[in-house]
């Protein structure tokens, strides 16, 4: 009988080219269904909350897969962790637990969270090398808060979006983005039940334009307004972008 799992994954992204499966270099969802198929003999595939992109990284992404093979959540987390470590892969399953069938980690959430971490300083990074983003000054922080506010709520994000974004519309409700000083670290907090494609990556950009003085906070709301993706003067590397939590009905899972 097929048992549904759902797993909560740690992974650095700096070795991969995104989650999602890719031809042309390795990914999280490869590593994962590989570790699977090692410890069950199935080719299962693995759902996740989110598709990040290359270079991205998690300390939660919530993931599910089905498996034929009779196994519990303990034996399945720690044998998938095994050949995980054993293939040198940059991944954990943090927990596994048994899901209903109407579970799904895409489908069934309702919303997602991030944080992009910046990293103030002259001096080049050395272990977080890929982990954050550096600037070599220091940045505004209260000048960025002004402008995130222009991000709130229900907007056409086509100028936060990519060329490429997939989503049938730019339309999107931004639930969160708040700018968080940590001593020389500046993290900022975005959540929504979805993103387009770089939105993230492309609203820290323009907050880092205004936290270093080249724009002014109201030019982020122009930049909005313009519904144009040549009104964004700098899109953010995946460097500093981790995706930290999704959201599920209490009634499913």
């Amino acid at each position: 009988m097929t048992q549904r799992f759902r797993l909560t994954v740690e992974y650095d992204g700096r070795p991969y080219m995104g989650w999602q499966r890719q031809a042309h270099g390795p990914s999280v969802q490869q590593a994962l269904e590989t570790a699977v198929a090692d410890i069950t003999g199935e080719e299962a595939v693995v759902h996740a909350a989110g598709r990040t992109d290359a270079g991205v990284h998690a300390v939660a992404m919530v993931a599910h897969v089905d498996i034929e093979k009779p196994l519990d959540a303990f034996r399945l987390m720690e044998g998938v962790n095994a050949r995980l470590k054993f293939h040198g892969e940059a991944v954990a399953v943090l927990a596994a637990e048994q899901a209903s069938p109407d579970f799904h980690a895409r489908f069934s959430c309702l919303g997602r969270a991030y944080e992009y971490r910046l990293l103030c300083r002259r001096a080049p990074l050395t272990w977080n090398e890929g982990l954050v983003w550096r600037r070599p000054n220091p940045l505004d922080v209260e000048a960025m808060r002004v402008a995130a506010a222009h991000l709130l709520g229900r907007h056409d994000f086509t100028t936060f979006r990519h060329v490429h974004c997939q989503a049938a519309s730019p339309l999107k409700t931004l639930d969160r983005l708040e700018v968080e000083a940590r001593g020389t670290e500046v993290v900022i907090h975005a959540a929504a039940r979805s993103f387009l494609h770089h939105q993230v990556r492309s609203m820290t950009g323009a907050l880092v334009l205004v936290g270093e003085g080249r724009w002014r906070p109201e030019e982020v709301k122009m930049a909005l307004e313009a519904r144009d993706r040549s009104a964004l003067r700098l899109n953010a590397p995946p460097d500093g972008l981790w995706f930290v939590a999704a959201t599920y009905p209490e009634n499913v899972g």
